[in-house]
Formats: structure tokens, sequence, C-alpha cells
């Protein structure tokens, strides 16, 4: 949770009163931020300023400086409306080269036109910037900005990758011209106390660096890490070019627009700004940056009003929700539906639970009734049917005495595939766009990697070693909202000095036995009833030739069979790919066939 430390007096003359601290901590609280400290007495003592420290929700970058603050309490107290943001003509333009896509390969930029900054805005720019680093931009693995003195550059601009030896400027606040490579020794050491040297990890292991230059070869910054002295900007500045590089190009816009919107307001025409043409030679992803066009969302009514236990017509909905920065009106073809525009300053808005939660903000949760207006909902909390099926597993394996393990969710890819001799088809598994470390990439779609890595981390152990888990795997689906789903599966092993293939087909059937599950010996095919059984599968290379199965499953009487998982003796090349010296078999099902 971001906390923002604005400037008392300045805060209270944007909004137009001089609040109590009573009175400004309730409107946070009312409004949905937090008032964490008040530095006046402090500030008192040592000649200073007085300062608000204020909390603020993660998903809320436009409240991570001030005039976004004042500006959406404003909103809120009904004294001001939102800003109708405008778009002059482009200008110039800014050309991705192919060679960025083996580093950084998203870009966007704009320029603010005939600025006027004073001190106080002018380190409010500034520091916007830091927030947006910290947070969205995850400390610019994600996204990294920059901000230059439109006036020291010339357009077009130019955005490549090139080795490190090939890219020589001054840094900012530096006299010395370094190439790329010295540079990053240079921030490495510890006597240089800008904290650049915890950005150099992101871009030093690269066989080329990214650099944007203007159209005389100037370079103009080193993404993510420093900006060219040569362009650098100060309150004299009047034209500021902002550039947006990022592996992650919904991000890298949601960061321009939210430096757009929050400093377009000290242009001589507020709240215009200047887009640039962003051409890319390599993704197709060629467009002009911003877009300002409004997001629209439509919501039902009923579920307002039914969530809130209000009955509010949609022209109440509309003002509250007005009071948020939404702009609602009934739909030409229900009246029972709203339509919400959405500005870029709310990106945090992603579905329609998000505009019901502003609704009951702009209404007043002190207002929402109380008693027997929500009688109509059921708040008993349950557990979900799976979660009970998982209970069942978990009962069953315990009483045949294996023990449960909780692995990561998260495995390396190699892990997933490789080691278990699997090949990867691409349409399968989740991979994660920036994993923390190789042991993160993907997140499994079998549980037997984190029981083999239990296995090796207990190896030592007395034998046989008998663990169970019960948990969720991840699967791609390219027609699902999300384009992946859960699902959940049981595994278990078995690892001694013997495979013991029979001891864990014995587990497999005290469990269906729990699920009253009839053994049907004949494969199923002399028989319509409800049931199990297990044929040779040869398919899974995962297990010894010969030694593998699968398990085949009727639920009801009449139904065509299924695949529900498999089991069988793994591998040795699978044991020594997980350091286990020992044989094993291995069983999982997928558990929600039971549901």
């Amino acid at each position: 949770m971001p906390t923002v430390s604005v400037n008392k007096k300045q805060l209270f003359e944007l909004l137009g009163k001089e609040y109590t601290n009573e009175e400004f901590d309730e409107l946070c609280f009312q409004f949905g931020i937090e008032l964490d400290e008040d530095t006046t007495e402090e500030a008192l003592k040592n000649n200073e300023e007085p300062e608000l420290k204020i909390d603020i929700g993660a998903n809320r970058y436009d409240l991570l400086c001030i005039e976004g603050i004042a500006q959406s309490l404003n909103e809120y107290l009904g004294r001001s409306q939102t800003p109708n943001y405008k778009l002059l003509e482009p200008t110039t333009k800014l050309t991705i080269e192919a060679s960025t896509e083996q580093i950084r390969p998203y870009a966007a930029a704009a320029i603010l036109r005939n600025i006027t900054f004073t001190e106080k805005s002018y380190a409010s720019f500034i520091a916007l910037q830091d927030k947006l680093h910290s947070n969205l931009c995850r400390n610019r693995t994600l996204v990294a900005m920059g901000t230059h003195d439109y006036d020291t550059i010339q357009g077009p601009f130019r955005y490549q990758a090139l080795p490190p030896k090939d890219i020589k400027f001054v840094p900012l606040n530096q006299t010395k011209e370094f190439d790329a490579a010295e540079l990053i020794e240079f921030y490495k050491q510890p006597e240089q106390k800008n904290n650049l040297g915890r950005f150099v990890h992101i871009i030093e292991d690269s066989p080329v660096f990214p650099v944007i230059k203007d159209a005389n070869d100037v370079v103009c910054s080193l993404p993510p890490l420093i900006n060219s002295e040569h362009s650098k900007i100060s309150l004299d500045t009047r034209n500021v070019f902002i550039e947006i590089t990022a592996t992650d190009v919904t991000k890298a816009e949601i960061v321009l627009d939210q430096l757009l919107a929050m400093f377009s307001r000290y242009c001589d025409e507020e709240f215009t700004m200047e887009p640039v043409e962003i051409v890319s030679d390599h993704n197709g992803q060629s467009r002009t940056t911003p877009n300002l066009k409004q997001r629209q969302m439509e919501v039902s009514v009923d579920y307002i009003n039914s969530a809130l236990g209000l009955e509010q017509s949609p022209e109440e909905i509309a003002q509250c929700l007005k009071k948020m920065s939404l702009h609602a009106k009934p739909s030409a073809s229900d009246s029972k539906t709203l339509e919400v525009s959405i500005p870029i300053t709310r990106p945090d808005i992603l579905h329609p639970c998000d505009i019901m939660e502003d609704a009951a903000v702009g209404y007043g949760f002190d207002n929402l009734p109380r008693g027997g207006k929500l009688s109509n909902a059921n708040f008993i909390a349950s557990a979900l049917p799976i979660n009970k099926i998982s209970d069942i597993f978990r009962v069953a394996s315990s009483q045949a005495t294996w023990l449960e393990v909780l692995p990561l969710t998260l495995c390396s890819h190699d892990e997933n595939f490789k080691f278990l001799r699997l090949e990867d088809d691409g349409k399968q598994v989740v991979k994660l766009a920036n994993p923390k470390t190789l042991e993160y990439q993907v997140v499994r779609t079998s549980l037997l990697p984190g029981i083999l890595k239990t296995v090796k981390e207990n190896r030592k152990h007395s034998l046989p070693i008998k663990v169970f888990e019960t948990g969720d795997v991840v699967f791609k689906n390219e027609k699902l909202e999300r384009k992946a789903y859960n699902e959940r599966h049981w595994g278990a092993i078995y690892a001694g000095k013997t495979s013991g293939f029979e001891i864990i087909q014995g587990l497999l059937g005290k469990v269906m036995q729990t699920f009253r599950t009839e053994w049907l010996p004949d494969y199923g095919s002399k028989s319509s009833s409800r049931g199990y059984w297990i044929e040779e599968d040869s398919s899974v290379a995962t297990f010894f030739p010969g030694r593998g199965a699968k398990i085949m499953f009727r639920s009801q009487e009449g139904e065509e069979p299924k695949k529900i998982g498999h089991l069988g003796v793994l591998h040795p090349e699978v044991m020594n790919n997980f350091d286990i010296p020992y044989a094993a078999s291995y069983v999982e099902l997928n558990a929600e066939v039971f549901l």
C-alpha cells in the first residue's frame, strides 16, 4: 500500500478548505484512502512545512501525487468535474526497431507542450515517476519512463538495442562520457549513492542494451537505467518529451496516461497533450500514443442495488458514480442497464464489481441500510463442493498412512516438461512473462514436479516415502475470458527400494472405495454401470515402458467412459533428473470428476 507525502497547506488550498485533522481523516476514510500521519507538530519544531502522509490503494495509480489526490477529492466533494483531456496533432514519431525484441520490445511516448513548472509541481512530477517505478513498474522491470527537455533534442526518435560498447553518452548529473558497459560497472560501485545500482541487473546480462536516440543520433536515455544529461529537464523546461519502454504494453500505456493526466494541467492550454506516432518494425503494434478514448462497460442496475441493499434509480446511481470520476447513463436498449464511461485515470476498473464498489463509496458506506434490507442475501459461509471433494481425498490418503505435502504451484519449465520426459506443445502451460528466477517460470500442469522435489529434499529420511497432495494445476484455454483455468488434482507417490506399483494401485483402490466407485475388472466393456478401471498406456513417457496405465471412469450408467488420470512406475531417468536414488510409483487423478 503506497504512502504519498503531500504538502498540507498546498492540498488544503487545492481543496478550497482548511480541514481539522479529524475532518480530513474522516474525508479520507469516506473516500477510501487513509490518513497515516500529520507531521505538523514535528515540522513546526524543525521550521519545515507540514506534510500529510496518505495511504493509497495499490491499484489507484491516479492518487500517487498531490495533483491526483486533489482532483479526485474535489470530484468526490462536487467541487470540480472530471477533466476533458484533449489531443493535439502529432508532430513526430518514435520508431521501434526489431532489435529491441531481445530485451524490451514495447514503447510509448507523448509530449507536454508549453508547460510551466514551479518548484512544487516539478518535485511532484519527479516524485510521481518514482512512485510509479516502484509500484506498477515493479522497480523498472516491467516499465521504465524517461522525461526530456524537448527543446534540446529533435525528432523523429529511434528506439533500438545495441551492444553496450556502441552506446556512448554523458549520463544524467555526470560530466564524463561513458559507454554503456562502463556505466553498468560505474553504478555497481558501492560508493554510488543514487541507488541506480539496484536496477543494473535488469539489463547487464543482455548482449544488447536498449537505447533511445533522436534524429541527430543523440542518446536520450538508456532505459531502464538513466537519462542523458543532454536532455535533462529543469524548472525552465517548457516542452517535455516523455518516453516509456516496457516488457508489458498495457502497463506502459497506463504509466503514460497517468503522467499526462496529472501534469497536463500545468500546460498553457490545460489538459492538452501531443501524441507521438509509434512505428513498430517487428510486432505489428504501430499506433499513436496516448489513446484518450474512454473505455465503456455495462453494469446492471439490479446488480448494484442487490449488492448494496438499495433501490436506487439509474440516475441516482449515476450521480454516485460521478463522484468517483465515472460517468454513467441508462442504456438506450435497456433502462435497467447502465453504460459507464471510464476515464484514463481509472485503469483499476476491470469488472462490474469495481463499479458497484465505487457506487457504494459515492453513496457513502455509512449511509447503506442496516438490518432487513439485505436479508435476501445469504452470508453464511460454506465450503465449495470441490473443497469438500478435496477433503475426502485427504482423509482417505491419510487413513492409508500417506502424508500430505504442500509444494509450490510454480515450477521451472524443465521441471514441468524436460525432467518428466515430456514435450511442451505450447498449448497447455501458462508461462510467466517476467519470472523472478528460473525456478518459477511456469504454472504447473501436474502435481508430480512438486511432489518429486519434496521427495528429493527428504530423500535421507527412512524408506519408504509415501506422500500425497491435493491441489490445483492450471491449463491454458484461449476461449475463456482469462485464457486459463484451474483444475483440482490429487496425486500420490510411493518411493523406496522397490517401485511399489501394487501399493500405489492399492491406494487408488482405497480412494475409489471411499467415493463408492466400483472396480470394473472387465475394462468397462461388458458393463454400463458406474465404476473405474485401468488400461495400459504407453503414450506417457514419464513412466517406465509397459508400466504406465491410464485410469478410466464412467460416472453413471450409459455414459461414455473418460480418462481421469494415470498411474505407473516412474522412469529411472525422471528419478535421476530430480536427484532421487530410489524407484517410485505415482498416481494422479482429476478430482473434479467426482463433483
